[in-house]
């Protein structure tokens, strides 16, 4: 009966500090993963603005097309985890195509938008293993915002030019027809845990 106890007390003393460094290490990486996100949201918004000020919504085409990949891709080599912005409704077919997970997590989103939810508040927090190892999955919505629908929003709401520079630069563009508040995509980070 003490050789039992002794072994319990001796391998709860080894598992609990595991869990609890778990449980820290697993909060570190949920605020670097939101860190992550934030940066890259605060970085596209502003560039986004500064362009749409500069030159419409015509230049802001460009802003999405290659400073959000850049700003996506350096985040991702300084810190080792994968960055970027994926969606259901991709404009362009070679980046933002979303995994089976994030897919999962971008329906789910809608669901819980659909049901009531705060768009902006959406996120989900998971730890995967995967062949290659275990990954901390975080994603944040995005949600629709007014300055989204000059490139984004209705046929009513975009532009001719904007239309025709569209069709131009992404002939199979899915990413329209967005009212304000809906989810648009999301950020997201997969990180080595």
């Amino acid at each position: 009966m003490r050789m039992t106890a002794f072994v319990l007390a001796v391998s709860t003393a080894l598992w609990l500090p595991a869990v609890v460094r778990a449980d820290g290490e697993q909060d570190g990486a949920v605020a670097e993963a939101r860190a992550l996100t934030s940066q890259l949201a605060r970085e596209l918004g502003g560039a986004l603005k500064k362009e749409m000020a500069a030159s419409g919504p015509e230049g802001a085409i460009g802003v999405c097309r290659q400073m959000a990949p850049e700003i996506a891709g350096n985040l991702s080599r300084q810190t080792g985890s994968r960055v970027a912005r994926v969606s259901l409704r991709a404009r362009n077919p070679m980046l933002g195509q979303p995994d089976a997970f994030e897919q999962s997590v971008l329906a789910e989103f809608d669901r819980r938008a659909a049901a009531g939810e705060k768009p902006d508040a959406l996120e989900h927090v998971e730890v995967v293993s995967e062949p290659a190892g275990r990954y901390l999955r975080y994603m944040k919505a995005i949600p629709v915002q007014p300055l989204c629908l000059a490139c984004h929003g209705t046929p009513e709401t975009i532009p001719d030019s904007v239309r025709q520079k569209l069709a131009a630069e992404y002939p199979k563009d899915h990413a329209v027809g967005y009212t304000p508040g809906q989810i648009r995509g999301a950020f997201t980070v997969k990180k080595p845990f």
